[in-house]
């Protein structure tokens, strides 16, 4: 038997490589940290009590809760579920649907929301001072059977709805729904053509298959950007004073420091309630990541490895 033992390379002195630009720049950061940690202690502009009176102002809350708040979620609501509708036009066989839909996500994705909020606000009650639902020509009808109603079942007073809350959330909804069909679009063709054709064989129809297969595996790709979009949302309530809506965080903190002249510290609480509710977010955000990430990576599977060193069969 042959002896191997000779053939083994000796003890290699191996040294780890050094990488003197990661010292160089730790020490650019911590002296900039430094700095801005030094502005905060000693420049009394700052003014961080002012700040913190600002932020527990009742209409500073009230702004925080039902613009921006309530804001959010109204918006992500009507934008999540009109955005996974549009997206399965989109993905839709008729010709038509594809097209009604694509234009929708051409027209929302292609005007800024400050212009769409101002033109809610201002242009729409320009044009229409009022909105009757009913029987289209239910005048005419009326007339021609000789009854006195006119088939209105509901008259909606334009000029006094575009200047609400419910528009500028409606605004910001129809707007996200363009942004959100394509990444429900981009989940849902991730997931492979066997799962719904699987589900075919099963007898779904295209419907259920989508409710059922489909999109519960598409989550793992809409969830992330899902998240993105609603802390951006929360940023973007800050547009709906182009409505103008008044309950909401910025404007009352900007009213608060254009009246007392504290326009640091008004900025300041403003920037710290963001910072707030984007960090819940992005907790949240975290954990449905997490959740419906399970069954997807190489964390699961390392139980189906090989140990280390065992021999074939």
């Amino acid at each position: 038997m042959t002896d191997t033992t000779t053939d083994r390379p000796g003890v290699i002195d191996a040294r780890p490589v050094r990488h003197p630009g990661r010292w160089v720049a730790l020490a650019v950061i911590l002296v900039l940290v430094a700095m801005l940690v030094t502005s905060f202690l000693t420049n009394e502009r700052w003014n961080f009590p002012k700040a913190l009176e600002i932020m527990r102002q009742t209409p500073v809350l009230e702004g925080l809760w039902k613009g921006t708040i309530i804001g959010t979620v109204g918006s992500m609501v009507i934008g999540i579920v009109g955005g996974i509708i549009i997206a399965v036009l989109r993905l839709s066989e008729n010709p038509i649907l594809r097209g009604v839909s694509f234009v929708y996500t051409w027209f929302f994705r292609g005007i800024p929301r400050l212009v769409l909020l101002a033109m809610i606000g201002s242009g729409v009650g320009f044009l229409y001072n009022r909105l009757d639902f009913g029987v289209p020509f239910g005048q005419q009808l009326a007339s021609l059977m000789g009854l006195s109603s006119d088939f209105t079942f509901f008259t909606l007073n334009v000029n006094q709805f575009s200047s609400t809350l419910l528009a500028g959330i409606i605004g910001l909804g129809l707007s996200e729904a363009a942004y959100m069909a394509e990444i429900a679009r981009a989940g849902i063709l991730s997931v492979d053509k066997g799962q719904a054709e699987a589900a075919s064989a099963l007898g779904m129809n295209r419907g259920q298959a989508m409710r059922r297969i489909v999109l519960p595996q598409a989550m793992r790709v809409i969830v992330p950007p899902t998240g993105n979009e609603t802390i951006a949302m929360v940023k973007d309530t800050s547009l709906l004073s182009a409505i103008p809506v008044i309950t909401e965080l910025y404007y009352q903190t900007s009213a608060i420091g254009n009246r007392t002249l504290l326009i640091m510290p008004a900025f300041v609480a403003v920037t710290a309630w963001y910072l707030i509710v984007g960090s819940v977010l992005m907790v949240g955000q975290y954990f449905l990541e997490k959740r419906f990430g399970r069954g997807f990576g190489t964390p699961s599977n390392k139980r189906f490895a090989r140990p280390a060193g065992a021999g074939g069969a």
